[in-house]
């Protein structure tokens, strides 16, 4: 005589869906799973579900439950960018390493969950000079994937090539760079903002390649803009932050993630840029260029973390005078050799 099995239902519990026997109820999903406490509380499709109905109330098929608890506030400093959380705020580049095997080692020791990609034409011609795809030597589980538009000249050039990226990487994902002159890389403003409200309107999520005005942040925003990633110097220069007035003055003028993008040159750049309040760096040459890329990108990742720690505690008044750090009262004065006896 066979067993029936039992019969399940899908259901979405703080949005992953899982699957639970038929007729359960709520007390039975968080029996197993949470201890019972006084912050616990459940919302069903949207609405509050009380503690004394839990043992009433069955899951069916397509329920939205979100259980949430009280915990101790401060502990999570997660960077959100279009609702994605990332515990890294050091996002890492693929480019100009000097083989596969330094980029992926470089990668991991920079815990970066974020790589940028570049989308450029396929060699045709049979002779392979072009090498293999990038995303054979990525864990694709392990890196969200943003690829960029660099090499884009035009309003029209980005958008094209956000458009080619998402078709051959699946994501949606795009740092947009529109390039206004060829020998800075210093980006064009007028045409990033132009570029980033036709791409928002796409369904990409921007995340734009700037100089570091104050203006030009707060219109990017206003276009819809994910993230604002003003240049510390020019991109692949290594001179570090030259602006620092300006990277702060953006920080407190927008409410999206700011990440200083593009002259970062050492681990310090990256610890200054964070003191300032910036939510995350992009670095890729300092690391790829460096004698050794591995120990680079470690090192950046600790002067990212060194850098967020201490905006987080608040740094020390700046004085224009010295202040002892001694106790100033009980000194022993000084005395003469003919005075002591």
């Amino acid at each position: 005589m066979s067993v029936r099995s039992e019969e399940k239902v899908t259901v979405c519990v703080n949005q992953e869906e899982r699957e639970v026997t038929a007729g359960s109820t709520l007390a039975d999903l968080v029996r197993d799973r949470v201890q019972a406490e006084s912050s616990l509380a459940i919302a069903v499709n949207g609405a509050i579900v009380s503690r004394d109905r839990w043992a009433e109330r069955a899951l069916t098929e397509g329920d939205e439950v979100d259980i949430v608890r009280a915990v101790s506030g401060g502990n999570d400093d997660s960077l959100v960018i279009a609702a994605v959380t990332f515990t890294s705020r050091l996002l890492v580049g693929t480019g100009k390493y000097p083989d596969t095997a330094s980029m992926v080692a470089s990668l991991d020791a920079s815990g970066t969950e974020m790589v940028t990609v570049a989308i450029r034409y396929m060699d045709l011609d049979g002779n392979g000079s072009d090498g293999p795809g990038i995303l054979d030597s990525l864990d694709l589980g392990r890196y969200r994937l943003l690829p960029n538009t660099a090499g884009a000249y035009t309003v029209k050039d980005a958008v094209k090539m956000a458009h080619l990226a998402r078709a051959a990487t699946g994501t949606n994902w795009i740092k947009l760079e529109v390039i206004g002159d060829r020998e800075t890389l210093w980006p064009d403003v007028a045409g990033t903002i132009e570029a980033t409200r036709i791409l928002v309107e796409d369904g990409f999520v921007v995340l734009p390649y700037t100089s570091p005005d104050l203006v030009a942040a707060v219109r990017l925003e206003e276009a819809g803009a994910s993230t604002v990633m003003p240049l510390a110097s020019p991109i692949g220069s290594g001179q570090g932050v030259q602006d620092w007035v300006s990277i702060r003055r953006i920080v407190n003028a927008v409410t999206v993630p700011v990440v200083v993008d593009a002259g970062i040159g050492t681990a310090s750049d990256a610890a200054l840029a964070m003191e300032l309040g910036a939510s995350a760096v992009l670095v890729n040459t300092a690391i790829a260029r460096a004698a050794n890329p591995a120990a680079m990108a470690r090192a950046m990742r600790l002067g990212t973390e060194a850098g967020r720690l201490a905006w987080l505690a608040g740094r020390m008044p700046r004085s224009d005078v010295a202040h002892a750090s001694s106790p100033t009262v009980g000194v022993p004065l000084a005395v003469t050799a003919d005075r002591i006896e």
